[in-house]
């Protein structure tokens, strides 16, 4: 098979979907690999580091795209890249389409067998592709959150930990997640009060066990998060639910409520935000106050540290594109059911039920469509 791995055009996205590791693992199987030039320069790959494993190169992205027979990206295509997609050609990649219908539609009307990294199951019911870039955006939230703390970016002038004598930032975690847990580990590290809550008592419990009495893990109520909300001096939203749109959690009167200066870090922004004040933000311009509340609602926040979210990203996805040059598309994922839950838009037609409840769009079921 020919893979095609073409530059990330959204803004300030500089990851790549395969390292030169990935792609000589690719041509060690007996594939090609097809790069654009330049795609990996913005982690410190130069093009001499994929000819030294055997990349063919395009010039542009229409090239890759027209050679590739699978395009493997990290982000979801930008609206100028729908058109260069094509019938029966595999989009492997991240595509978060519940909260975005002209993306929805122009894979539908490119004919493409597009799997999203995020909707991929594991035995244990977990998401594999998507987990290494919520331990990333987990991570980050608190970072970014104390940053956005500080007074000259908006923020009420906290330092997250605080020092002897002066009371440390609450952190309000919604949603224990992989991102709340790693979120958790962050906040906790810094010695902020941290509070995770969510609706899993199983989950809650590990929370319980893995960091003992310095977390409080409350379960999720309307009145729970008002309560705790209204009182933090960060909150960041994790909430998840695979291939759907994020549930509205916070409201904009319980952010109206906060003191000014607050922060809302919304990790759920690629599935629409967990606020109802979210938008989507770019890292050029990351940050907006609504409310009296410094919003930070990137939408690719693994972006801003790139390399570290590469390396990660790649060693998830490697065996599932690996899988896909072996065997062809419709082979892969018939020997396999959780990457068979990847596949959101094959034929023009959505094969993903989240997806077509969010838009209003007729489902067809992965076997009707492969004709299994």
């Amino acid at each position: 098979m020919l893979v095609g791995v073409p530059k990330e055009v959204k803004i300030h996205e500089y990851r790549v979907g395969l390292v030169p590791a990935s792609v000589r693992e690719l041509i060690h199987h007996g594939h090609k690999v097809v790069v654009e030039k330049n795609a990996g320069s913005g982690i410190g790959f130069e093009d001499s580091d994929y000819e030294a494993v055997g990349a063919q190169f395009a010039a542009t992205a229409d090239e890759v795209f027209a050679a590739a027979d699978m395009i493997v990206k990290v982000k979801e295509p930008q609206a100028g890249e729908y058109g260069k997609l094509r019938d029966g050609q595999v989009l492997f990649t991240y595509l978060h389409l519940a909260p975005d219908l002209p993306q929805t539609k122009g894979l539908m009307d490119s004919g493409c067998i597009a799997i999203a990294y995020e909707t991929v199951t594991n035995a244990r019911g977990g998401l594999p592709l998507l987990a290494p870039m919520s331990e990333v955006a987990g991570r980050m939230s608190v970072q970014v959150g104390a940053h956005c703390l500080e007074k000259e970016q908006g923020g009420s002038g906290m330092l997250l930990g605080g020092v002897p004598g002066v009371a440390a930032a609450k952190v309000v975690i919604i949603g224990g997640g992989v991102s709340g847990t790693n979120a958790a580990r962050m906040a906790m590290g810094m010695e902020a009060h941290v509070t995770v809550i969510d609706r899993n008592i199983a989950q809650l419990y590990s929370l319980d066990l893995q960091f003992g009495p310095m977390l409080n893990t409350i379960y999720s109520t309307v009145d729970a998060i008002e309560s705790y909300v209204i009182g933090a001096d960060l909150v960041i939203g994790a909430v998840l639910v695979p291939g759907a749109a994020a549930p509205k959690l916070v409201t904009r009167d319980m952010l109206r409520k906060m003191r000014p200066g607050s922060v809302f870090v919304d990790i759920a922004i690629d599935q629409g935000g967990s606020a109802e004040t979210s938008r989507g933000t770019t890292h050029t311009n990351p940050t907006y106050v609504e409310e009296g509340v410094v919003h930070y609602c990137v939408t690719n926040m693994p972006g801003a540290v790139a390399r570290t979210s590469t390396f990660a990203l790649n060693n998830a996805t490697l065996p599932f594109v690996l899988a896909l040059a072996n065997k062809g598309y419709k082979k892969a994922l018939t020997d396999d059911s959780h990457l068979m839950k990847g596949l959101n838009v094959a034929g023009g037609k959505v094969t993903y039920e989240a997806v077509a409840e969010a838009h209003g769009l007729k489902y067809s079921s992965p076997e009707q469509v492969l004709g299994l």
